[in-house]
């Protein structure tokens, strides 16, 4: 454990930010699973967004979410 004020701020601003992370990269994971077993617009539009609010939170990089968007869009077409 660290002995400075700051650093130990550090820790548990960390932690609790690893947590927050973890949680919305679970719940993106969930979201594009369902969409690959819905294969309903309905899912792959709600799965686009989360896409696109894990990028923009820094979770995914600009590539992986226009890769995924793209891979759902395929799905979607496919199903038609």
């Amino acid at each position: 454990m660290p002995n400075i004020k700051s650093a130990k701020k550090r820790v548990k601003v960390n932690a609790t930010k690893a947590a927050s992370n973890k949680a919305r990269k679970t719940n993106l994971k969930t979201v594009l699973k369902n969409a690959n077993a819905e294969k309903s617009p309905e899912a792959v539009k709600v799965a686009i967004k989360k896409v696109d609010q894990a990028c923009a939170h820094g979770l995914i990089h600009k590539n992986k979410a226009a890769r995924k968007k793209s891979q759902l869009a395929k799905l979607l077409n496919s199903a038609e």
